[in-house]
């Protein structure tokens, strides 16, 4: 039954009153979808006909994200100060449908998108779309900061997902006086799946604000050198809220309630025409950047791995060359005299991984995203790891193309792949052979005489070989890291920087000094740029921490 606080809003049906007072405070309950990946809450029935504005929000957990989700949607559905009624659409328990789930642990990785529909005309001439992005950068699990990355990347390339994006909310509290690593960590992954064209589309929300200027809050996004929209006077772009809208109102407290409430409507209609002055952006070449870093950064990993394996085999046919010419008289004498060899080989070594996640099936909820690593069993190769967190089958899997393999050495189709809780791993173990042995394994290479002079030739030419693959892979290790520099919005990322000291040090025992030159000059930028490093001490950190909880 309606209150008589509320009496204006009865035909808002899909509420619950869950505390009388004044204001009355509203759980609003939204139709929940669930699609793949997808979460959905709508309010309200749809009309594609009507203008529509969507905003992506990023910010740490404990930046009052919630309350200014709540105060959006009750600027949408035109809730005044003196109605004193307060509805909230983020949900204080935990889900329904997930057993041994609270919110704050099942929503840690999920990305919500709230629909507000129907309401156009009551405060804004537009229905609005808000992603949200619960707990990123939160100290669980850097892997859960992949899941988040890669929902939105599910979210943006659905056919029933979100394709425009008209700004993008950094949500930070007035009181910052610096960007944490933690938090330039989370901006830089965001940022991470953009292009070059999302720049003027980046605000700052700074709640709990007490109406001043925020200039510590600017001065330290200016520190962290986060780029951001600018008005026509070259300022930087933002709006402050407060976040005392449920506060009770008493005799002392209203007045400087309605102060508070008036400032954050005036906040909220400033935003709003920001969001209307602005032509959204299509979200196709942010879908372009994130299957480019996904395929790419897959490839560079697996072509690391192929390189060292490649200098265990030439560290095999050395040690074979060394023990052939220091043993030779022994050998000649005695057929079955033994030398020691450094002998490659792979092996399958578990990792962390399993079924995670929740999605709707049928008529109950099913764990849908599954963690893991994607191989090939044909080239014995890892072609996606770590980073393969959602797809449930290779097929599924971003690094494959029109049924085939990006990755792996021989582009092998689907069907020789699998996703399991293991990779490939390059090992080295030490065997003895006699001189047959070696003639064995190497003169199938190379049809000649069995003279001891012929099978040292034959070691050189594989030994020769072996060069020229690493030269091979090690281009393509430089190429796809040039387009991962080319393509983003923010190219200093994590994704990109972890292979430079890889790369350059290889380049430079190729003797290949311009692109060693070139990759230096990234890193360059990258160790101007404290902000980027923090970041990436951070992620790193986290990795660290990560890998401990595996031993």
């Amino acid at each position: 039954m309606a209150t008589p606080n509320s009496s204006k809003f009865d035909y808002i049906t899909s509420k619950r009153l869950i505390q009388s007072g004044c204001p009355d405070i509203y759980q609003l309950t939204p139709k929940k979808e669930t699609s793949g990946t997808l979460r959905r809450m709508t309010l309200g029935e749809r009309n594609s006909l009507a203008p529509n504005k969507t905003i992506l929000l990023v910010g740490e957990t404990g930046t009052g994200k919630s309350t200014l989700i709540n105060a959006l949607v009750n600027y949408t559905i035109g809730v005044k100060f003196d109605d004193d009624v307060w509805f909230q659409i983020i949900e204080d328990q935990g889900d329904e449908g997930l057993p041994g789930r609270n919110q704050s642990e099942s929503q840690t990785s999920d990305v919500i998108v709230y629909e507000i529909f129907g309401f156009q005309g009551k405060s804004l001439p537009f229905s609005l779309t808000i992603i949200d992005t619960p707990g990123y950068g939160d100290t669980r699990s850097i892997d859960k900061d992949d899941i988040v990355k890669q929902r939105l990347f599910d979210l943006f390339r659905a056919n029933d997902g979100i394709h425009e994006i008209d700004a993008v909310g950094l949500v930070l509290k007035a009181t910052e006086n610096r960007v944490s690593d933690r938090l330039r960590y989370i901006f830089d992954s965001v940022m991470s799946l953009f292009g070059k064209d999302m720049e003027k589309k980046i605000v700052a929300l700074i709640t709990h604000s007490d109406g001043m200027t925020p200039d510590n809050v600017l001065t330290a996004l200016e520190d962290a050198k986060i780029t951001f929209a600018k008005d026509k006077d070259n300022d930087p772009v933002y709006f402050l809220f407060n976040n005392r809208q449920t506060v009770a109102k008493t005799k002392k407290t209203k007045g400087p309630l309605k102060n508070a409430w008036d400032f954050t409507t005036e906040e909220i209609r400033q935003f709003s025409e920001f969001l209307g002055g602005n032509s959204a952006q299509n979200v196709t070449n942010t879908v372009e950047v994130l299957n480019s870093r996904i395929k790419l950064t897959a490839c560079i990993q697996n072509l690391q791995e192929r390189i060292q394996l490649a200098e265990l085999k030439q560290k095999e046919i050395q040690q074979t060359q060394e023990a052939l010419k220091k043993y030779e008289q022994e050998m000649k004498n005695n057929a079955n005299f033994v030398i020691d060899i450094e002998e490659p080989y792979k092996v399958k070594e578990s990792i962390n991984g399993g079924w995670w996640g929740w999605g709707w099936l049928g008529w109950e909820w099913k764990q849908l995203f599954y963690e893991g690593a994607v191989c090939c069993t044909t080239c014995e190769e890892t072609c996606h790891y770590p980073g393969c967190t959602v797809a449930w089958s290779p097929m599924l899997c971003e690094v494959m193309k029109e049924g085939r393999c990006t990755s792996c050495t021989n582009n092998c189709p689907v069907s020789t792949h699998v996703k399991e809780e293991w990779i490939y791993v390059n090992k080295s173990r030490k065997v003895q052979k006699t001189l047959q042995d070696v003639k064995d394994k190497y003169e199938q290479y190379q049809a000649g005489s069995k003279s001891k002079l012929s099978l040292l030739e034959t070691l050189q030419g594989k030994m020769n070989e072996y060069q020229k693959e690493k030269q091979i892979y090690l281009q393509e290790s430089y190429n796809h890291v040039m387009k991962l520099e080319s393509i983003a919005l923010n190219r200093q990322s994590l994704s990109t920087q972890v292979h430079l000291d890889f790369l350059i040090a290889k380049m430079r025992e190729m003797g290949d000094y311009s692109k060693v030159g070139t990759l230096e000059g990234i890193k360059r930028q990258l160790d101007k740029d404290k902000g980027i490093k923090a970041a990436m001490q951070y992620g790193f950190s986290k990795l660290t921490e990560a890998a401990k909880g595996m031993l």
